[in-house]
């Protein structure tokens, strides 16, 4: 937004709403999963994409799985901690910036949560081939990428604009 307008998630009140309900429908998916998934039994959705229900003790798609559980709860703590410092920072036009840090913010407290309630985060979601797999992950892990995504899309629209205006 090259006029400089506030966007919408740069105003808390609606980032507040969106994480909330972000958070309420990765937990309600997560109850619905670990109610009535088998354990680590996939149920094929369609050609290269099941529904694997597993326990992650590390972070998102399993990384630092052999990492102690505490230490990977402070680090989510530090990265919504973050992630919020950057939310404030960020000029209040950049839109994608913002929604990427509710993204973000949402999926982190997301698997926090899992964390406190279970002791590890219910992961469920599988591609994979006849060769290959992905790690399984869950909406809270998509909602991190996602909103990491975002933000580069930002940042690469920030760029381009800088370069527009300089160029005129």
């Amino acid at each position: 937004m090259a006029d400089g307008k506030p966007t919408l998630f740069s105003r808390p009140a609606p980032i507040a709403l969106f994480i909330l309900l972000a958070l309420a429908l990765d937990q309600a998916v997560k109850w619905a999963v670990d109610r009535y998934l088998p354990f680590e039994e996939a149920v094929h959705v369609i050609p290269m994409l099941a529904l694997f229900r597993t326990h992650n003790y590390g972070v998102a798609f399993s990384m630092l799985s052999n990492m102690e559980g505490w230490f990977i709860v402070g680090m989510r703590l530090f990265v919504v901690a973050f992630v919020l410092w950057l939310w404030r920072r960020t000029p209040k036009d950049r839109f994608f910036a913002h929604l990427g840090y509710a993204m973000i913010i949402a999926g982190a407290i997301g698997n926090l949560i899992d964390r406190f309630l279970h002791g590890y985060v219910i992961d469920y979601v599988l591609f994979y081939t006849q060769t290959w797999s992905f790690a399984v992950f869950n909406l809270a892990d998509s909602f991190i990428t996602i909103g990491a995504c975002a933000i580069v899309l930002d940042e690469l629209l920030h760029a381009r604009r800088a370069k527009a205006m300089k160029a005129e």
